[in-house]
């Protein structure tokens, strides 16, 4: 009989998720055009990284791809990526399906840079809501892992 194998991946998200704080966005703009206007306000270049979008089989059915842009900050190795959370009719995290962005601050300040960004967020007529997230409460949190 052959050992059943499984994977540890606690090491990886912890590794992931260190020095990170999620907001989570709702607008009802489509990803291209969320993504433009955060570069616009925020004066940075997120681009789409189709390599690391999500790819989620839910229940064996059809797969699903989530969109994935990134910036990274010049010299400060910090990185911001915005998740696209739904495609057609699935969320890519069923425990915030309310919300259509999910915007993950990796840097020295992270919760710092999360009120920068859900300050301004706030003041764009396009995002009815913006808040941030405390991953702790998030269940299907290594569904992010890129």
């Amino acid at each position: 009989m052959a050992a059943k194998l499984t994977l540890d991946i606690s090491a990886m998200q912890e590794d992931f998720f260190a020095d990170t704080s999620l907001v989570g966005i709702a607008s009802a703009l489509a990803g291209y055009r969320f993504c433009w206007l955060l570069n616009k306000h925020f004066e940075m270049n997120f681009t789409r990284q189709p390599d690391m979008d999500i790819c989620i089989q839910p229940g064996g059915g059809e797969k699903k791809y989530f969109a994935v842009y990134q910036y990274s900050l010049p010299l400060s190795g910090g990185r911001y990526l915005l998740y696209k959370l739904k495609s057609d009719k699935e969320c890519l995290l069923p425990e915030i399906k309310q919300l259509d962005f999910l915007l993950l601050v990796q840097s020295i300040s992270p919760i710092e840079n999360a009120h920068y960004f859900l300050k301004k967020l706030r003041d764009i007529p396009d995002v009815q809501l913006a808040q941030i997230l405390d991953m702790d409460k998030l269940k299907n949190l290594n569904n992010l892992l890129v």
